[in-house]
């Protein structure tokens, strides 16, 4: 590694202490790492123990074994998640510990395995975590998702460089979009958030009954329930504590009325969802629930996905980006989540967070249900935003006054 290099990994394991988890003195760090690249973690946990962490402890994960399993063991079996993982993370959430998911994806890596398969495999890691997910979706701990650069990944993504090249490329890109290589990534991190801040107050202050997403593709009219939050950039912990749930992030997102969405959306980007790439695919809904699910490829592994339990078929989340922001301007495809869904506006089908609806975090499933929200074991999401996309919001009494033009905001802060 060259001293450059080490300087800007250095300057994004502080942001990621100091800004996307603020780590407390006297704190836990649980953090979920890779051993295909120990790199972050290992500068993670040093600048974790300087800011008076107590305990930093990493589960490893290895995709080559859960390649191997999911090929190999009987289906029957895939069900089943390590005990002692699920014992970590589920008793880390019940005490309060600072989370990191360190997650470095594969997206080929069950592009030739039986969907069924990996349906099963994926749904084992939400059922047997649901405590710490429930106490996730409450923000009861501060927690951080970040992407470390593997081979695999920096392969799918740089596949006309040379292979020597594609992992640098990617951590290149990584510390560009995380702000990570200026002069105050710290600073900037500070003003950034103060941007996403003002984006949120705006749109909380309207009170918006639903918003109208057009363009030549999509036509689509999604309901906001009554005491529906804007969040986005920084959230605040029980513990008071003011956090970042995901470097980098662009978005502004609320959730959406489980039973109010009408009309059809058609995918800008492709997704990875289980290491499957599903691309061009539309979804076509009536009172909220997904009728008609239509994909350019893997229509089963889509399929699959809205069929993993009864809230699949409804949003969770809608969230608004601006077309030109970093990730954006880049125009590639990053074959990941995190990093694709900032760079376009998206919906998710599956589990709404319930601090995005106000006492939310207070109501009993019912309840939430009642209000608007959505309960799932799985949270997807899928970019629909682009350059030619305009959205309207809309209040009660059918008024309407633009959002966004042409995939950019179209109002002042």
């Amino acid at each position: 590694m060259t001293a450059d290099f080490e300087t800007r990994l250095n300057a994004y394991a502080e942001l990621i202490v100091k800004v996307g988890l603020d780590i407390q003195n006297g704190q836990r760090l649980l953090a979920r790492g890779t051993r295909a690249s120990p790199a972050l973690a290992y500068a993670v946990a040093r600048q974790a123990y300087r800011a008076g962490a107590t305990l930093v402890q990493v589960l490893w994960e290895d995709d080559a074994l859960d390649l191997i399993r999911v090929q190999e063991a009987s289906l029957a079996s895939l069900n089943g998640f390590p005990d002692a993982t699920a014992h970590a993370f589920n008793a880390g959430a019940a005490r309060g510990d600072a989370f990191l998911l360190m997650y470095s994806p594969d997206p080929a890596l069950f592009q030739n395995i039986d969907p069924e398969r990996v349906r099963v495999f994926s749904a084992a890691r939400p059922a047997a975590l649901r405590p710490m997910l429930e106490a996730q979706g409450r923000n009861d701990f501060t927690w951080l998702a970040v992407r470390v650069p593997t081979a695999a990944w920096a392969a799918r993504v740089f596949p006309h460089e040379p292979p020597a090249m594609q992992q640098e490329k990617l951590w290149d890109a990584i510390f560009s979009i995380c702000r990570a290589d200026t002069a105050d990534p710290v600073g900037a991190w500070r003003a950034h958030l103060n941007d996403l801040e003002r984006r949120r107050a705006y749109m909380n202050a309207k009170h918006y009954a639903a918003l109208h997403f057009k363009s030549p593709v999509t036509d689509l009219t999604l309901g906001l329930p009554r005491g529906h939050v804007w969040f986005g950039g920084a959230s605040v912990a029980k513990n008071g504590v003011t956090f970042v749930p995901n470097m980098p992030t662009e978005e502004i997102f609320t959730l959406p009325h489980r039973a109010q969405a009408h009309g059809h959306v058609t995918t800008t980007r492709p997704i990875s969802v289980h290491g499957v790439v599903i691309d061009q695919f539309t979804f076509t809904f009536e009172n909220g629930r997904i009728v008609r699910a239509d994909a350019k490829n893997n229509q089963t592994a889509l399929e699959n996905l809205i069929a993993s339990d009864e809230g699949a078929r409804a949003l969770g989340e809608v969230a608004l980006v601006s077309a030109s922001n970093p990730i954006g301007r880049r125009n590639m495809l990053f074959y990941d989540g995190l990093y694709d869904e900032n760079a376009a506006s998206h919906i998710a089908v599956g589990r709404a967070y319930r601090f995005t609806l106000r006492e939310g975090d207070r109501m009993t499933a019912q309840e939430f249900a009642d209000a608007g929200g959505n309960e799932s074991s799985i949270h997807d999401d899928f970019m629909i935003g682009s350059s030619d996309m305009d959205v309207d919001g809309i209040f009660e009494d059918g008024a309407r006054e633009a959002v966004m033009r042409q995939g950019e905001f179209a109002f002042e802060t």
